[in-house]
């Protein structure tokens, strides 16, 4: 089984394109945290046009009681966030590299990397007792790059196996088999694994049962919007039983 970690971001998204509080982000996530989800993501952006540092504070607030809820903040190594995830401290901070002008993440970590700066970010923030993981491609370089600058896990980009999975003569084999190899790697040098992007009910439970190992999978806007229709309390139940979790 894979833990599920609901992504609170559209939520945000939702809120912001009316202004106000409504929906709130700390209803949302009391409500995913009721049905049973062992944790919550954000990742808040520098233009702040879904979750803001306002809402990260909350949601620790929130947390706060819930010992076995883990708290997972993603982004970028920017200076705002990295003081904002040593203030907060959240189980696991996620670093998501950020190309301008992109709707949502594309690619993970390249392999080349300016390693010397990532290590130190890395360790900055072991230093403060919080689990790093580093969002990467499923390649071997890119889980071996995730290892020297000491992440304690990688989290895999799925979205191209979701495009896989939904296009017509690719094989579900083909699909998975980097994510295999890569999860299988990352285990042996003695990492965690986690996964996000694209994920949805259709496509997450072959990924599970195909790898070998998976802590975590991060998953947001398909759950988010699956819940406009069943609501939010199913969508987390029906989202936690696809990733393997005992209901």
């Amino acid at each position: 089984m894979a833990k599920l970690s609901v992504n609170v971001n559209k939520v945000a998204t939702i809120r912001n394109s009316r202004g106000g509080a409504i929906p709130s982000v700390v209803d949302a996530a009391r409500v995913c945290i009721e049905a049973g989800a062992p944790g919550i993501t954000v990742h808040p952006r520098s233009d702040a046009r879904h979750i803001t540092f306002k809402d990260v504070h909350e949601l620790k607030d929130l947390l706060e009681p819930w010992k076995n809820v883990e708290f997972n903040i993603e982004g970028d190594p920017r200076p705002d966030l990295l003081n904002l995830v040593e203030t907060v401290r959240p189980h696991q901070c996620t670093l998501v590299p950020v190309r301008p002008g992109e709707i949502t993440s594309e690619a993970g970590w390249p392999p080349d990397t300016d390693e010397k700066d990532l290590r130190d970010v890395i360790a900055r923030l072991r230093g403060f007792g919080i689990r790093v993981s580093l969002f990467i491609d499923a390649t071997e370089a890119a889980v071996r790059l995730a290892e020297r600058v000491g992440a304690d896990r990688v989290e895999l980009y799925t979205e191209p196996y979701a495009r896989g999975f939904n296009t017509k003569g690719v094989s579900l084999d083909d699909a998975l088999a980097p994510y295999v190899r890569a999860a299988g790697l990352a285990a042996d040098l003695g990492m965690g694994v986690n996964a996000g992007h694209d994920l949805d009910l259709e496509n997450l439970p072959d990924l599970v049962g195909a790898l070998p190992r998976l802590d975590e999978v991060s998953i947001g806007h398909a759950l988010i919007s699956y819940a406009l229709y069943v609501g939010l309390r199913q969508a987390v139940l029906e989202y936690r039983e696809a990733a393997g979790d005992t209901i």
